[in-house]
Parts: structure tokens; C-alpha cells; sequence
């Protein structure tokens, strides 16, 4: 059995929710609720149709992160490759029954409500690393027949997302994936010779991309070139972000996400809606409590004994970490728009519901950091 009776008891269950990490928990909140009131201002003071919501899935997610995190750690680790192809499988079913929304088919759509199996993949993804290099031993870690494998469980879905076309989340499963190939101590030498090999293979890369991506990239170098079309986001994220100045224009008297001329707003642009109202000051701010965040996960994922609950909040801490970094560069011109949400601020269920699930599958790492994982625990590969 994957749960027994003494591990789901009162007393134990008690004890396991005494080893939480509340501080985490409570930076979450506090995030959720800068989220709140960011999407409270841009719908003119109101709760509808996003504060509301938002405020509700932060609650939820806090839940899921404590109900996640009283559980048996073996748990995961017996069911990493099932969770891996089951989310493999609906990735691949996309093109056959997924729907199509925004020019793209990327959901799937079930009685009530709608996802995306890409979403699925970053929480499997990292669950399958983590106990593919549980079971690896040490010395086997940078031979190429046992490097080719774990490629393989990233190259696989990566290229069925891009076929979606999904490029944003594409490049996000193949940052974690490698992040945990990198963590798990594959030698540097590796990744140098991949980086090689995809500078060499940029133009073939770049030739197979559809029109609307390399237009991203235009526009990305050169903004200016469209200004009221492709390039009109960038360039109204700009002019909201240098006239938000040192102490911004105060709450709900941003004049670019008020008067409507910042697109997506709610979604994507929530940072540059924020540091309209609340300047560079509160921008570095909120910038802080990510940084606070990041690190105490951090802390977290280097007390741990075992390789599969360190890659397992390693992966979570890698995906908070690169959604932020993404999306600051994209609304401040650094990076291409790709569609990568500001975790925990931005209005957005699925995106949220992954980033909890993975922060509780941290915080079940963390609770069980005592735990001895045994090698019957892992079953025949």
C-alpha cells in the first residue's frame, strides 16, 4: 500500500503540519494578496471578475500546499513515472481532441472545465527526474547511455508542445529539465557542448519557426517597428513603467492600466500595472519578497538528505524562479512576450494551480526531510 494507517494518523499528521515551513506559506499569502488588490485596481475597484477569483485560488492553493505536504513522500516516488506518461499521454492526445483557442490547440476540454496537459508536464517532469536520479547511482550519473535518458523524458514533450504551438512553454519545460539534469550532477562539459550545438543549429531554428515568432523576435530587437501593432504591448509597458517614476502615481491612479492602454493588464502586464501605482520602489519591493521566497525554498532544498527530495524542490524552486525572471524581462523588454504569467500576482488558474502543486510537493520534501528512502521504496525500474 502507498499510505498506511499510522502515516495518515491524528498524532502524525499533527506532527508533520508542526514541521511545515509557515513563513513560506505566508510570503504565498502575501503575494496572493498583492495579487488581490492589483486585480481589484485594474477593474476599476472592483472584485469581479478577477480579484475575486484570485483571492479564492490562493486560498485553495494554500490548502492544496498543506494537504500535499502531510502526505507520505514515498508516495510520489511511486507514482513519478505514472504522473510522467499519464501527463505524456494527454500531451500527445492535444492534436487529436484538444481545442483550439487563440489560433493555437493547446486544451483540452472535460465537463466543467478546460486544461492544458503542458501544465501537467512541469510538476511530472520534475517528479520523474527526481526519481530517475534516486535510483541512479552516483557513478553512473555522466555516462552518455544514462544522460541520453533523461534527455529523452525532456526532448519528448518539449517537441510535441512546440508543435502545439506552445514555444513559451516549451522553453520552460526544457529550463527545468536541464536545471535538474544540471543539480543532479551531470557534468558541466555536457551542457557546454549543448550550448554549441544550438548556437550552431540557430538558423535551422529560426527557419522552422511559424511568422508570429519571429515577429515576437522583430519586434523584440526592434519595438519601434510596429509601434500599434505587434510591438504596441512592449511599448505601453514602457511608457507605464518610466511614468510610475520613484514613488508611482499611487493606487488606482495608474493612468496607462486605467484608461485602458495597457494590454492584458490582469494577466501578463500585472507587474507593469503595479509599478505604475507603486514606482520603482514598490517594484523593487515586490521584486524582494520573490527573492525572500526563492531563497527560503532554496534553504529548504539543500537541508534535504536524498537526491529525489532535493531535485523534487530544487524543480519547484526552478520554476518559481525562471516564471519571474521571465516574466520581469518580457514586460521590460528584455525577453520576447511569450505569455509567462507573474506567479501568485497574475490572474490565471492553471498556472497558479501547478505552481502550488509543485511548491507542495517542496514543502512534502521538507516535512519528510528526516526520512530515509529505501531501496525497495523504488520498485523495479
Amino acid at each position: 500500500m502507498l499510505l498506511t494507517s499510522y502515516e495518515m494518523a491524528p498524532r502524525a499528521v499533527a506532527e508533520k503540519l508542526w514541521r511545515i515551513n509557515w513563513l513560506v506559506l505566508a510570503i504565498i499569502a502575501l503575494l496572493g494578496t498583492i495579487g488581490v488588490a492589483a486585480l481589484y485596481a485594474v477593474a476599476d475597484g472592483s472584485f469581479q471578475p478577477w480579484a475575486e477569483r484570485h483571492a479564492l485560488r490562493t486560498a485553495l492553493g494554500i490548502g492544496m500546499i498543506i494537504a500535499l505536504a502531510v502526505l507520505p513522500l514515498r508516495l510520489w516516488l511511486g507514482l513519478a513515472y505514472p504522473i510522467f506518461f499519464l501527463a505524456l499521454a494527454l500531451i500527445l492526445l492535444v492534436p487529436v481532441v484538444g481545442i483550439v483557442q487563440m489560433g493555437a490547440r493547446r486544451w483540452i476540454s472535460l465537463p466543467g472545465f478546460q486544461f492544458q496537459p503542458s501544465e501537467l508536464m512541469k510538476i511530472a517532469l520534475i517528479v520523474a527526474l527526481a526519481r530517475y536520479y534516486q535510483w541512479l547511482p552516483p557513478d553512473r550519473i555522466s555516462k552518455p547511455l544514462w544522460v541520453t535518458i533523461p534527455l529523452a523524458m525532456i526532448a519528448v514533450p518539449t517537441a510535441f508542445v512546440i508543435k502545439q504551438p506552445d514555444l513559451g512553454t516549451a522553453i520552460l519545460l526544457a529550463c527545468v529539465g536541464l536545471s535538474l539534469m544540471f543539480l543532479a550532477g551531470v557534468h558541466w562539459v555536457y551542457f557546454l557542448s549543448g550550448s554549441a550545438l544550438f548556437a550552431a543549429l540557430l538558423p535551422v531554428i529560426w527557419s522552422r519557426l511559424h511568422d508570429y515568432q519571429k515577429r515576437r523576435v522583430e519586434i523584440f530587437l526592434n519595438p519601434e517597428k510596429d509601434p500599434l501593432g505587434a510591438g504596441y504591448h512592449i511599448m505601453q509597458s514602457k511608457i507605464a513603467l518610466g511614468s510610475g517614476g520613484l514613488n508611482g502615481k499611487g493606487y488606482m491612479n495608474g493612468t496607462q492600466s486605467q484608461l485602458g492602454f495597457l494590454p492584458e493588464k490582469h494577466t501578463d502586464f500585472i507587474f507593469t500595472t503595479f509599478a505604475e501605482e507603486m514606482g520603482f520602489a514598490g517594484s523593487v519591493l515586490l521584486l524582494g519578497i520573490y527573492a525572500v521566497l526563492i531563497l527560503l525554498m532554496l534553504a529548504m532544498s539543500l537541508r534535504l538528505r536524498n537526491q529525489f527530495s532535493r531535485l523534487l524542490s530544487a524543480g519547484a524552486t526552478v520554476v518559481l524562479g525562471i516564471y519571474v525572471i521571465v516574466n520581469i524581462a518580457m514586460v521590460t523588454g528584455m525577453a520576447p512576450v511569450v505569455g509567462v504569467p507573474l506567479p501568485l500576482v497574475s490572474y490565471g488558474g492553471t498556472a497558479m494551480t501547478t505552481l502550488m502543486f509543485s511548491i507542495g510537493l517542496a514543502m512534502c520534501a521538507h516535512v519528510h526531510r528526516h526520512d530515509r528512502l529505501r531501496r525497495e521504496d523504488l520498485g523495479r525500474w
